[in-house]
């Protein structure tokens, strides 16, 4: 469940044409290196974290599909239902509040990140803490992050939770490195394309069946990584 939360938050990452992208990120820090490649399409992302895992993403309705591919299986959770679960995790962590807007601050710090010139923003609240080696020079950053943007979703805002989102950033970030409950995960761009996605991508296969997922406050008690809900946050 401590993944779970992690990955959670990665997925809590506008051409003007609309067109679509294939964007391949390298993930370190959760188990072994992996590739995670996202796909968008309209209003939709398709997110796949393994070859077992897929996330499908509708902005638009606040939707999130998940497939596992092994067990040839969908979990199906409304906006409503992310919108309760975001709710109830932030009442685990202690939010009771209003989560202010997260800060980014330029560090100084500047790097060159598989050929392009980055620059480091840091951003850090009592749950977590990130850097963001953004790329201003990146060949379309602009039209890429301005797709990214256009896919925030009310439903799994991260920001609503002290945690920035694309909106927050002022250039297409290409290294990021978070820490949340004592895990760092470091997810480094790979490649981006501007290649059409079929849009069987976001479809559920005919032959999946769907399956009810367990209420998140019965799997984060749970969780052995934190005794009890009400328990003060990990800075």
């Amino acid at each position: 469940m401590h993944l779970v939360r992690v990955l959670f938050f990665l997925v809590c990452l506008h051409l003007s044409a609309r067109a679509d992208l294939i964007i391949v990120q390298k993930v370190e820090g959760a188990g072994p290196a992996s590739e995670m490649t996202m796909k968008l399409k309209g209003d939709k992302m398709r997110v796949d974290m393994t070859p077992q895992v897929s996330t499908i993403f509708d902005s638009k309705t606040g939707e999130m599909l998940q497939l596992m591919k092994d067990q040839k299986t969908v979990v199906r959770m409304s906006g409503e239902k992310m919108k309760a679960m975001a709710n109830t995790m932030k009442k685990y962590n202690g939010q009771t509040q209003t989560v202010e807007k997260p800060k980014l601050t330029p560090t100084g710090k500047k790097e060159t990140i598989n050929g392009y010139e980055a620059e480091e923003f840091a951003v850090q609240s009592p749950t977590f803490k990130a850097s963001y080696w953004l790329a201003f020079k990146y060949p379309d950053g602009v039209a890429i992050l301005k797709q990214l943007q256009s896919l925030s979703s009310t439903a799994w805002d991260p920001s609503n939770t002290g945690v920035p989102n694309f909106n927050d950033l002022p250039a297409l970030p290409i290294k990021t490195v978070v820490s949340v409950s004592g895990t760092q995960l470091t997810s480094t761009l790979v490649s981006v394309k501007q290649d059409p996605v079929n849009d069987a991508e976001f479809v559920v296969p005919k032959d999946f069946k769907e399956v009810q997922m367990p209420e998140i406050g019965s799997l984060l008690q749970q969780d052995p990584q934190k005794p009890a809900a009400s328990a003060s946050p990990q800075p």
